[in-house]
């Protein structure tokens, strides 16, 4: 006699496990686990055999046989996956080329970051050469109308339709028959052999999965848009990210024109690169070279200021750090930070005033970045000591020149990542000096490298009296 194992079901996710727990361990819901009976392996084998031809049956173990037989890898055929441009370079760069047939894209971001805006701009450059389908489950054809007639994206292989059933968006597809498509968004879409409320964990997966085994099996490229919760990370259930080939995520301050497209996950290209672009009137558009936005040019240096170059992914980008040191005496100065990692920023103050003597006691201390530029990174410590150290004395650094070092506890500066690829950018962009640390590698010959140990080096480079 066969005996049957008894399983567990999350009511929730419908995630099956063989032990009963509190808490779902793949949504993460409390007290959603039921019993139920799982089938022996017996029985399984005669619903697979009931279901398939007898020549996919083995005989003896009553497993199935497989299609096609399994093959060394050394034979597989190498094929790489053409990729077609969007149209819009920066898209592009972080997709690593391009959009690949059959590729299943989730961008994700806040409400109002400029979502529907982006895509909007992606259909009216893909409908140059193809039909593009958008279904929209947020808005009414209408409104998209509105906004796409403001960004002169208006076009007659631009394809519309307001729906959020999946079975109709289905028929849409095979009467339409494009090349993209795309889903704003996978939280207001249903399906109806699925149980759950829409945006749900189950519906989401349901709609997600239905529609990636549609981009496999006909080649259509589907862009899915996504929610984001409040802490930033993807709405709905964290498989949905492992379902997708591609996880882009939308960002920026709706205070700042300036938005990055970031690359999470890409099965077809690298995860570390940036797109940045720009809001605008007319719509979205593209910044080839941002690093023009984050600086504050100046016919003169000035005090409280210094330059310095962060790594987003792979892309240098130069950044003005700003300080402003005020007021002597004051018994509960205040100590304000924007764009700058706050912990770190206090942990520069401390070693100014222990290891270099930069009397800040009694005095507000402001720290900032321009143009809504946020670096955490060390590399940037240097510049942020030697801003502060420049406004408390109000001695300007020498003109055209970056500042690239992290500083220790001790007072010493250490090397950091890259500095030659960031000295580079810097070079292109006319600087002539570089404060870094001592032990750095070999700078371009168009720049003069001023090396330092330690904090004490670096600020005798700011001008005397």
């Amino acid at each position: 006699m066969v005996r049957t194992r008894t399983s567990f079901r999350c009511t929730a996710c419908q995630h099956v496990t063989f032990k009963w727990a509190g808490r779902c361990p793949e949504c993460g819901a409390w007290g959603s686990i039921e019993e139920a009976p799982a089938l022996s392996t017996l029985q399984k084998s005669a619903l697979q055999r009931s279901a398939l031809p007898e020549s996919r049956v083995a005989s003896t173990t009553g497993g199935l046989l497989p299609s096609s037989p399994a093959q060394p890898l050394s034979q597989v055929e190498g094929t790489q996956a053409a990729t077609r441009s969007t149209g819009i370079g920066e898209l592009d760069r972080v997709l690593g080329g391009g959009v690949v047939s059959g590729a299943v894209i989730l961008l994700a971001g806040e409400p109002g970051v400029g979502k529907s805006t982006l895509l909007l701009e992606v259909v009216r450059r893909w409908a140059d050469n193809d039909v593009a389908l958008y279904i929209t489950g947020e808005e009414s054809a209408g409104q998209v109308r509105l906004r796409a007639e403001r960004m002169g994206a208006l076009h007659d292989r631009v394809m519309i339709a307001s729906e959020s059933e999946l079975a109709t968006i289905l028929g849409h597809v095979e009467q339409v028959g494009p090349s993209l498509l795309i889903v704003d968004s996978v939280q207001t879409m249903r399906a109806a052999d699925s149980e759950g409320t829409t945006g749900g964990v189950t519906q989401v997966r349901a709609v997600t999965n239905a529609l990636t085994a549609l981009a496999k099996s006909t080649g259509i490229a589907v862009l899915l848009v996504g929610h984001v919760t409040k802490d930033g990370s993807v709405a709905g259930p964290r498989s949905l990210e492992h379902i997708v080939d591609v996880v882009l995520h939308f960002e920026g301050d709706k205070n700042s024109t300036l938005r990055m497209v970031r690359g999470i996950k890409n099965r077809f290209g690298p995860t570390d690169e940036v797109g940045c672009f720009e809001m605008q009137e007319g719509g979205i558009a593209e910044v080839s070279d941002p690093s023009g936005l984050f600086l504050h040019h100046h016919a003169h240096s000035v005090p409280g200021t210094a330059i310095t170059v962060a790594m987003d992914g792979k892309r240098p980008l130069l950044g003005e750090v700003q300080a402003l040191v005020a007021g002597s005496g004051i018994p509960s100065p205040r100590r304000a930070v924007s764009g700058l990692d706050g912990a770190r920023v206090a942990m520069i103050l401390a070693v100014l005033e222990r290891r270099c003597g930069v009397a800040l006691t009694g005095s507000e201390v402001y720290a900032a970045t321009v143009g809504g530029m946020r670096v955490t990174e060390p590399s940037a410590d240097l510049a942020i000591a030697l801003a502060v150290a420049s406004g408390a004395r109000d001695r300007a650094l020498p003109e055209k020149t970056v500042v690239l070092g992290e500083v220790g506890l001790a007072g010493e500066v250490r090397r950091v990542p890259g500095v030659a690829r960031r000295v580079q950018e810097a070079a292109r962009l006319g600087f002539t000096r570089a404060i870094v640390p001592a032990d750095s590698e070999a700078l371009p010959e168009s720049v003069r490298a001023l090396r330092v140990r330690d904090m004490a080096e670096a600020l005798a480079l700011l001008p005397r009296d």
